[in-house]
């Protein structure tokens, strides 16, 4: 049969068009599976992960609370870790006697410094500071975060301190000195897998200090970072405890979670 042949060219067609409908419904069932698919859920705030020198440091920071256009009620602190009170510094300067004599754990007043500045001109101001009895303290540690430290080789010390900024917003901070390394590292990755559940408290500011006792539904946000043996919980709190604004709080906590965190790894690289 020739090419021109009326009955070859009309064949031709009918396959075209049968082409055509395959492709058609092919690309309708891939655009339903697509569909059907879980989509990722943004819980980063930018520049949320951080390298300092080596590897052996990593910073991660998160916005735990919805998206700057979701409306519904923020995720409040879990009752298992309700708010405690901070002592004054000078209340509770020194190390647990059980820490090991060769690699203590760094001093009170070395992490956490009466001030912090930024090289944006930004003064973090030292409220209170302490060394907790435990690791495993129930005022200020929850359930979860508790077994996964007693799942390691052991925790050295938690070291707590509370901070604000010239606009009296409040940042906690916790340092957790493990035996092992591997333990801080893995408790950074256990708190990083549910970025809205707050497994250290918040602590409550003291009274001479002037500054509010938040509500425990006040909005917050939280990041955590791992160097040496020292895992640092960080939160961050408005002054006021509102909601909104979520990102421009990580930027605030962010500069001081960072040089906690530097000095964290500058000591423990020493051994």
């Amino acid at each position: 049969m020739r090419n021109d042949d009326p009955g070859r060219s009309r064949d031709k067609s009918d396959d075209e068009q049968w082409d055509e409908f395959v492709k058609a419904v092919a690309a309708e069932q891939e655009a339903e599976r697509r569909a059907a698919e879980p989509q990722p859920k943004r819980v980063w705030p930018r520049n949320a992960a951080m390298a300092l020198g080596a590897a052996a440091l990593t910073l991660l920071g998160v916005e735990l609370l919805q998206s700057s256009a979701d409306t519904s009620a923020p995720a409040a602190p879990p009752a298992a870790a309700p708010v405690a009170a901070l002592t004054p510094t000078a209340a509770a300067a020194g190390t647990p006697a059980s820490a090991a004599a060769e690699h203590p754990p760094i001093p009170l007043d070395q992490v956490f410094p009466a001030e912090v500045k930024t090289a944006s001109g930004g003064v973090y101001t030292r409220v209170a500071s302490a060394v907790l009895p435990s690791c495993t303290e129930r005022d200020s540690v929850a359930p979860a975060l508790i077994a996964m430290i007693k799942a390691g080789k052991g925790c050295v010390a938690e070291q707590v301190a509370l901070y604000k900024d010239a606009q009296d917003d409040q940042f906690n901070l916790a340092l957790f000195t493990m035996k092992d390394p591997l333990d801080a590292f893995d408790l950074v990755t256990g708190l990083s897998r549910d970025f809205e559940d707050f497994e250290v408290a918040a602590q409550a500011p003291p009274p001479a200090s002037g500054l509010r006792t938040l509500p425990p539904d006040s909005g917050m946000v939280q990041a955590f970072g791992s160097g040496g043996r020292g895992m640092v919980a960080a939160l961050g709190q408005w002054a006021d405890g509102r909601s909104t604004d979520r990102q421009q709080l990580v930027d605030r906590l962010t500069p001081l979670q960072d040089a906690v965190a530097k000095t964290v790894y500058a000591y423990e690289s020493r051994f």
